[in-house]
């Protein structure tokens, strides 16, 4: 298994990620038309605009495949005061999850972010997504909840914080 920095030619295996993963861990939480309309196609699009843009890591299984990724930059919404980097996402095949590869992808979020001068983060997590316990167990205080909806659905995220990213354990 190998964490690297993805880059264009990632753009199919993450969006592959991506909808695989939204559709194992978000069924009967976000609504099934708004799951049914996510393709590879329209998310490789998403992803080749992304990696030049945003810091993005891939998991690759022993067979070279993309098997996982996080992504991770400056806090965007910008009302956690004293939190100034933000956790976007950390995705793995559902056959991957409980191995701990998401803390490998983790790691390199953080160590962007530090070489960037930032010493905090966010992360916003759907209240129903059972990858909650995966922020709290790596020390992730709870600061909010906020609501959301998605294809009419009124959904809760929990937005869990680090004030220090130094004493998260990887």
């Amino acid at each position: 298994m190998k964490i690297r920095k993805a880059v264009f030619n990632d753009a199919y295996g993450i969006a592959r990620v991506h909808v695989d993963s939204w559709h194992t861990t978000y069924t009967n939480i976000i609504p099934d038309d708004y799951l049914s309309r996510l393709t590879y196609e329209s998310r490789q699009k998403l992803w080749e605009r992304n990696i030049d843009e945003f810091d993005i890591f891939v998991a690759e299984n022993n067979d070279g495949e993309i098997i996982g990724f996080s992504t991770g930059g400056k806090e965007r919404s910008g009302k956690y005061e004293g939190y100034e980097g933000e956790l976007s996402s950390i995705y793995l095949l559902k056959e991957y999850q409980g191995q701990g590869i998401g803390k490998k992808l983790l790691k390199p979020v953080i160590e962007s972010l530090k070489d960037k001068g930032i010493n905090s983060m966010i992360v916003l997590v759907l209240e129903d997504n059972p990858s909650k316990y995966f922020y709290e167990a790596v020390g992730g205080q709870r600061l909010d909840t906020v609501e959301l909806e998605i294809y009419g659905k009124k959904l809760k995220e929990i937005v869990y914080g680090w004030d220090k990213l130094n004493v998260i354990p990887l």
